[in-house]
C-alpha cells in the first residue's frame, strides 16, 4: 500500500478543518517502526495545533494525533525491539490521525495486557505527560498531598489514579456535581466544584491547613496565585497549559516565603532519547498496574477517522470525562 487515508487541517479554524485526505505511506527510518493505526487518542494540544497555536516541531508530521496503538507493519534500519504484527502503542510527535504512523521504536511500549487498542491509544499522551510532570518535576512522595485541576480531563483522569496508586492523597477540582463524582470514584480524596467552593480553602482544610505538596495545573490565568496560596511549604507546582491564560498578575513573595518551586514542561518537542527514557520508566512501574487493572484510562466516546472533528468539538465542549480516541480501523 502506498497511500493512506488520512485527517489534515487544511487551515486554521474550527472543529470542521479537519478534513479527510490521501497522503503517502511514511517510510520508517533509521531505528523507527512503522504502525498500521487501529485506534488514536485525541488531546488537547490536536485543538491547539488545529487553531493554529502549536505547531508541529521540525521534523515531525503536520498530520495531527500524538498518540497511536496498532500493530507493527515494518521496520527500519536497525529497529529490532518489536516482531511483525506486534500490539503496540506509542507517543509520536504528529501524524497519528492516519491509517499509518512512524515511530521510533523507543518511544513505542506493548499494548497492556488485556487493554483494547482504544484503551492503548488513550494511554501514551496522558501518561508520558503526568509521569513526567508529577512524578519527575513535582517529585510526588507517598504520604504528600496532590491537587490537580481539571479533574476528568484526560491528564486529570491520569493522575488521580497514579498518585493513589503510589501512595499520596489527592484533592482534584471540577466543574460540576456529576464531574465531582467522577473524581471520587476514581479515588480522589476531595473534589472540589470550582464553581461553587474556594479551591484554596478546600486545600487547607483538607491538608489541616498544611496545604499541598505538588499541584498540577492546566489553568493559569488567576490559578497561578491562588496555587501559590494554596501550596505546602516547599511546594512544588507543575504547569502544563494555560486554558485561563498565560499572562497573569502574581503574589511572587509567597514564592520566597514558602520556598516553593514553580516549573512547567512541554512534551511534543523533546528528544526521542528523553521520551525513550519516560516509556522504560512506565513500562516498569505502570505496566504492572494496567496489568492488574489498578489504573486504567477513562474511556470518554470514541469516534470514526472521519469524524474527527467531532471529537475535538466534544472537547472544546469541555463536557468529556476521560479520553476521546478515533477508530481508525
Amino acid at each position: 500500500m502506498s497511500m493512506m487515508k488520512a485527517i489534515e487541517i487544511s487551515e486554521p479554524g474550527g472543529p470542521r478543518a479537519l478534513q479527510a485526505t490521501e497522503r503517502p505511506v511514511p517510510q520508517p527510518g533509521e531505528g523507527e517502526i512503522l504502525v498500521r493505526i487501529k485506534c488514536a487518542g485525541v488531546n488537547r494540544p490536536d485543538v491547539l495545533q488545529r487553531t493554529g497555536g502549536y505547531p508541529p516541531p521540525p521534523g515531525a508530521s503536520d498530520i495531527p494525533g500524538l498518540e497511536i496503538s496498532g500493530t507493527v507493519e515494518a521496520f527500519g534500519p536497525g529497529a529490532s525491539k518489536f516482531g511483525q504484527g506486534d500490539a503496540v502503542c506509542a507517543l509520536v510527535p504528529g501524524g497519528g490521525y492516519a491509517e499509518f504512523a512512524t515511530v521510533h521504536e523507543t518511544n513505542a511500549l506493548p499494548v497492556p495486557s488485556g487493554f483494547t487498542f482504544a484503551e492503548a491509544a488513550a494511554v501514551p499522551e496522558t501518561y508520558f505527560t503526568v509521569w513526567h510532570n508529577v512524578f519527575q518535576r513535582g517529585g510526588l512522595q507517598p504520604g504528600e498531598t496532590l491537587l490537580v485541576h481539571g479533574g476528568t480531563s484526560g491528564i486529570g483522569t491520569t493522575a488521580i489514579q497514579l498518585a493513589k496508586a503510589f501512595g499520596a492523597t489527592v484533592i482534584t477540582t471540577a466543574g460540576s456535581a456529576d464531574k465531582c463524582a467522577a473524581c471520587t470514584k476514581l479515588g480522589a480524596d476531595r473534589a472540589v466544584n470550582y464553581r461553587e467552593e474556594d479551591f484554596v480553602e478546600a486545600v487547607k482544610e483538607t491538608t489541616g491547613g498544611k496545604g499541598a505538596d505538588v499541584i498540577l495545573d492546566m489553568v493559569g490565568g488567576d490559578y497561578i496565585t491562588r496555587n501559590y496560596q494554596a501550596a505546602a511549604v516547599e511546594g512544588r507546582i507543575v504547569q502544563i497549559a494555560f486554558l485561563g491564560g498565560a499572562k497573569a498578575e502574581a503574589n511572587f513573595s509567597l514564592l520566597m516565603v514558602k520556598r516553593l518551586v514553580h516549573t512547567g514542561s512541554t512534551l511534543r518537542a523533546r528528544t526521542v532519547e528523553f521520551k525513550a527514557g519516560l516509556a522504560a520508566e512506565l513500562q516498569e512501574h505502570v505496566w504492572p498496574l494496567f496489568a492488574e487493572r489498578k489504573v486504567q484510562p477513562v474511556m470518554d466516546m470514541i469516534y470514526p477517522l472521519s469524524e474527527a472533528w467531532r471529537a475535538h468539538e466534544r472537547m472544546e465542549a469541555g463536557s468529556h470525562i476521560g479520553k476521546i480516541v478515533l477508530d481508525v480501523g
